[in-house]
């Protein structure tokens, strides 16, 4: 069953019915689904699908005979051009899609892959009504080598889709029969990745499922991080105390730097290895909404949900699920999840917001969400909210309060959350509560135009 992605598969099939060239670049980090978005899109469709491998430019070629004539007896093509003449005589005869899935392999095994291929574009493909799909996980390679001003394809590409973890409400349809809240949780310590949601089991528990998926040796995502990060990255071992760093409270550069305590290891030699985390969408850089790009209170989150969990929870104790008592570990860290859950809940009511500003069901129609932390001049304290959405015109703003708590918020959380406001200048303030538990009564009796209450349950 496939689930979710139908932008993704509309803004596909218009480039498919353009009536002319094209050629998309479609790239993600991996196991986000991209090969099953593309199998989705090319399955009622006359298509080249090639899969290359890290083997050898002979070893490629002869995989892509097979794709072009659909055989495994075929004599292998000897030539890359000959290989793209063969599928300019298909696509001279009838309309195709030709996919190479994880191009940059393709395109490492032999240099003059990308010259060729875009030599049998300006010569051949361009004038033909066909559509060609370079796929990739090795994100830097797609962006840099492929759609960069450098190379050999830059100017070729009529677009690129760059596909992301799935939402909150499209990842909760992989398990319909848990409940809400465990929906959440599994959306969470998976990140939104379809490789893991697929992962979750219906006939077990929420715990049954985080202990056989984490916490015993033959889990699948009992040492996932470790195997992405040698996947991509020749130095994992900086980068993996990079992430332990982040994940352990040291947001700010200089913290960072401390923990990871490396001989010639500086905040500049640290900031390259951080971009190069967030060009693969496991770190990022958080400013407080309204602030300026080159603002000094940036901070380093984990972008990513699963490597959030597994540095928390995991990696702490991996010594001990690998003899196999994974079972007490997760009993013991298990009160820690709500705590853990924070972060991700922020993360599914800012899905909301930006949802019901789309459907245009606020009061306003805000510009941009998201958190705010800095000085209350009138406290002399530091204040951080959880959301706030401001419109266009500066003229009006939504605070949010997000709490997954079993207790219910009281009366005392708005009045905390109107006091921070009064830091901002907005004519028109708006406030909104997210709760995992409901309201009190008190705080319920409350609820108006301005200050909108939002039970989890019904969101």
């Amino acid at each position: 069953m496939f689930i979710g992605r139908r932008g993704e598969l509309s803004a596909l099939n218009d480039f498919w019915n353009s009536g002319r060239f094209e050629m998309v670049t479609i790239y993600g980090r991996r196991r986000v689904g991209k090969t099953e978005l593309i199998r989705e899109f090319i399955k009622d469709k006359k298509a080249i699908y090639f899969l290359a491998t890290e083997g050898s430019h002979r070893e490629n070629l002869s995989g892509l005979t097979g794709a072009i004539h659909n055989s495994v007896d075929r004599a292998n093509y000897k030539d890359l051009r000959l290989a793209l003449d063969a599928i300019y005589e298909i696509a001279s005869k009838e309309k195709i899609v030709f996919v190479i899935d994880e191009y940059p392999y393709f395109a490492k095994s032999y240099k003059p892959v990308q010259s060729l291929i875009q030599h049998a574009i300006d010569q051949k493909f361009q004038h033909l009504n066909m559509m060609i799909i370079l796929c990739g996980s090795s994100m830097s390679f797609m962006e840099n080598e492929v759609d960069g001003y450098k190379s050999p394809l830059y100017g070729r590409r009529t677009g690129q889709q760059k596909v992301l973890p799935l939402s909150y409400e499209t990842s909760s349809k992989f398990f319909p029969s848990f409940e809400r809240h465990e929906k959440a949780v599994l959306y969470g310590i998976t990140g939104g990745i379809p490789k893991y949601l697929l992962e979750v089991r219906d006939t077990q528990s929420l715990d049954e499922n985080i202990k056989r998926i984490f916490f015993t040796p033959q889990g699948l995502l009992f040492e996932e991080p470790h195997n992405l990060l040698k996947q991509e990255l020749r130095e994992p071992a900086i980068y993996n105390a990079i992430i332990c760093a982040i994940a352990t409270g040291s947001s700010k550069l200089n913290e960072i730097v401390t923990k990871v305590d490396t001989i010639q290891f500086d905040s500049a030699k640290c900031n390259k290895y951080i971009r190069v985390l967030m060009d693969l969408h496991i770190v990022k850089r958080e400013l407080p909404i309204l602030d300026k790009p080159n603002s000094k209170k940036s901070i380093y989150r984990l972008n990513d949900g699963m490597f959030r969990f597994w540095y928390k929870f995991v990696y702490p104790n991996i010594s001990q699920i690998a003899l196999g008592n994974g079972a007490a570990v997760y009993k013991h860290i298990k009160s820690q999840i709500p705590n853990f859950m924070g972060e991700t809940f922020e993360d599914v009511c800012k899905q909301y917001l930006w949802q019901e500003n789309i459907e245009k069901r606020l009061p306003f129609t805000f510009t941009d969400c998201g958190r705010w932390w800095g000085n209350n001049k009138i406290t002399k304290s530091e204040e951080e909210i959880d959301l706030l959405a401001y419109s266009k015109d500066s003229s009006s703003a939504i605070f949010c309060e997000c709490e997954w708590s079993n207790d219910k918020p009281s009366s005392s959380t708005l009045d905390s959350l109107v006091e921070k406001s009064s830091i901002f200048n907005y004519a028109e303030k708006y406030y909104m509560l997210f709760s995992k538990s409901g309201f009190s009564k008190e705080l319920t009796e409350k609820a108006s135009d301005k200050i909108m209450l939002v039970d989890f349950n019904t969101m």
